[in-house]
């Protein structure tokens, strides 16, 4: 099984989402025939999609400048990561509503018409099949099932246009709460890992 872990908090120490994550994979590679692949947003932070990445996206390979192709391969690295991976683990940490800039740049790094996915005669297809995504949902309000849970429908829909429609997420609330909400929270995540990684 090779597993991705991709760590999208801002911290690269203390992040909560992170421990969730790194809690899920240990329970995923217990049987020890795993391969796990991390990747820190934060301690490697991947560029954001600006004009030069995109001029760069839609020049034609072999009419790329040294520095377009550079840029690409960046992406391209990023892709090749989730194509191989069996299961995919995401920390995500909610800011201000969202889904971190980090989480966003890797968003937009892996999603590529033709590659992960295609548009059809009646909409886009998903080509990041036959995958299982566990996402840790940490914030520090609390938001799960409230208007202001932005986030949810944002990681669904995307990972969902990309073809990663086999999703569990655990959710971790009441960060800023007080050291009681902080235990609760954390106590009440560990539960729902044990109980989705039976």
């Amino acid at each position: 099984m090779n597993i991705l872990q991709i760590n999208s908090s801002a911290r690269s120490n203390g992040s909560e989402s992170t421990r969730l994550a790194d809690a899920i994979v240990a329970k995923l590679a217990a049987g020890g025939d795993a391969t796990v692949v991390r990747r820190d947003l934060a301690a490697v932070p991947h560029p954001v999609l600006d004009e030069a990445a995109l001029q760069a996206l839609f020049t034609p390979a072999d009419a790329r400048t040294p520095e377009q192709a550079a840029r690409v391969a960046l992406d391209d690295a990023l892709i090749g990561q989730a194509q191989a991976a069996d299961v995919i683990v995401i920390g995500a940490p909610m800011y201000n509503f969202g889904i971190t800039v980090q989480l966003k740049s890797w968003f937009d790094a892996i999603a590529r018409a033709g590659v992960t996915f295609k548009y059809g005669p009646t909409g886009p297809v998903g080509l990041l099949t036959g995958k299982k995504v566990y996402v840790a949902v940490t914030r520090g309000g609390l938001h799960k099932d409230a208007p202001t849970d932005t986030q949810l429908p944002h990681l669904k829909a995307f990972l969902s246009f990309v073809g990663l429609t086999d999703v569990q997420f655990v959710f971790s609330e009441g960060h800023g709460l007080g050291a009681d909400a902080v235990a609760r929270a954390r106590a009440e995540a560990d539960e729902q890992i044990n109980a989705v990684l039976v």
